[in-house]
């Protein structure tokens, strides 16, 4: 009789140990296949997570200027910079804020100051660190992007607004401290500066309230001297890639004479934990896979030391050993392919919630709310896909090949004689 028919004959009569092993056989495809899932989903939010959060590298440098930062985040482990340059300007048709307090020495009533205005020109508000750690909030509109870029736009804090009743959609006009230029940018945000006003006198542009974020251009148009960037701030993936960042910046701006900075705080406080779920998960598969290979390789043995009469006859018969070692083999691998499909259609069901206990409390790790930034990760996606389904179908028709080949080796010493008149 062909071994196959036989195997799925043994696996007839033998309902209840074939459940049995079913049972057990979807318990490890279950934790395998959880593992790939969780590894799967935590990759997913590593990456998403580096390209929110990633490390901040400062650089600051004496006579920086906006077509060296320019080309400083157009290097290619640079995925998002902002390089902010600061200029005074003076008000056209709005006034802005004064202190309090009187100016020492009696300055005359009504002088108006030249330079009342803190004008910060960037790229991208959001990376500052102000705005990003939530300290300074957007209360209306949006902030400064990268798509602002030769636009008359700004952003003015509240309290400035508030005087002058201006809201979003608005227009006024800043000039230099010279007179010569003059823009019209639009209101298109309203933020909030915790700072209070000073209790003593400063000059107004010292006001937290008189500060203005605009695009770089209409920095550069207001600046009267030549136009240095204060410094920039270039996003990049992880540490790790911190000292090749360092080559190439060393490589445009000289060897020496600038500040390289790095802030990696809050990739260590969200990324680290996600990268250790993704290496337990991949140490689960391990361990499941040699668990399970050890132990159906102990009930398989049992079950050859129980069916020591069935393989007497079969080899009295003439029956080849190889092909008992092949029956054995049929009979573990027609019970993973089941077992397979019940632990995708279990993944499929409790899979996300699964993910959700292990990746989710990552965006619950309590941080000093001054210092944590406003990361955005997205939540982590579990979902079963075809490949990791073949890898765990894979390493279980491996475990079956090995717990069944391996006790089987003994078949190969059997005699039927001894067998069958062994009273054991």
């Amino acid at each position: 009789m062909n071994f196959v028919k036989r195997a799925g004959m043994s696996l007839g009569a033998r309902r209840s140990k074939t459940t049995a092993l079913l049972a057990i056989f979807l318990v490890i495809c279950t934790l395998l296949l959880g593992g790939f899932l969780l590894q799967a989903a935590a990759g997913r939010q590593e990456a998403d997570a580096q390209r929110t959060i990633g490390v901040d590298v400062t650089v600051r440098k004496k006579g920086l200027t906006p077509a060296l930062t320019d080309r400083l985040g157009a290097l290619d482990m640079v995925h998002r910079y902002n390089a902010e340059l600061a200029v005074q300007a003076a008000t056209k048709d709005f006034a802005p804020l004064t202190s309090k307090v009187p100016e020492p020495g009696g300055a005359a009533a009504g002088k108006k100051d030249k330079g009342a205005l803190a004008v910060n020109g960037v790229r991208d508000s959001g990376m500052l660190l102000p705005f990003s750690y939530g300290s300074t909030k957007i209360t209306a509109g949006r902030g400064i992007t990268p798509d602002d870029e030769g636009r008359d736009v700004a952003v003015i804090e509240q309290r400035l607004a508030a005087k002058n009743r201006l809201e979003v959609g608005d227009t006024v006009q800043v000039e230099s401290t010279d007179g010569k230029h003059t823009s019209a940018v639009k209101v298109v945000g309203i933020f909030q500066d915790p700072a209070q006003d000073p209790t003593m006198w400063v000059a107004p542009h010292e006001l937290p309230g008189n500060t203005l974020y605009v695009p770089a251009g209409i920095a550069k148009k207001l600046t009267t001297g030549t136009a240095t960037v204060r410094e920039a701030v270039l996003k990049i993936g992880s540490p790790d890639q911190a000292r090749q960042l360092h080559a190439d910046v060393e490589h445009l701006l000289g060897r020496g004479g600038f500040e390289f900075r790095v802030n990696d705080k809050s990739y260590r406080d969200q990324v680290r934990p996600i990268q250790r779920v993704g290496t337990f998960a991949g140490l689960i598969v391990w361990v499941i896979a040699l668990a399970g290979a050890l132990i159906l390789g102990l009930i398989v043995m049992l079950q050859i030391r129980e069916r020591r009469a069935e393989l007497g006859v079969l080899l009295s018969m003439g029956e080849n050993k190889w092909k008992l070692i092949g029956q054995h083999a049929v009979e573990v691998a027609a019970v993973t392919l089941p077992a397979v499909a019940l632990a995708a259609l279990a993944g499929s069901l409790t899979g996300q919630s699964a993910g959700d206990a292990f990746l989710g409390r990552q965006n619950d790790t309590p941080v000093s709310a001054a210092r944590a930034p406003d990361t955005g990760i997205a939540p982590p996606t579990v979902r079963v896909e075809a490949a990791d389904v073949g890898k765990v179908a894979g390493i279980a028709l491996g475990i079956s090949l090995v717990s069944t080949v391996i006790p089987g080796i003994g078949i190969l010493r059997l005699h039927p004689r001894s067998i069958l008149t062994d009273t054991e």
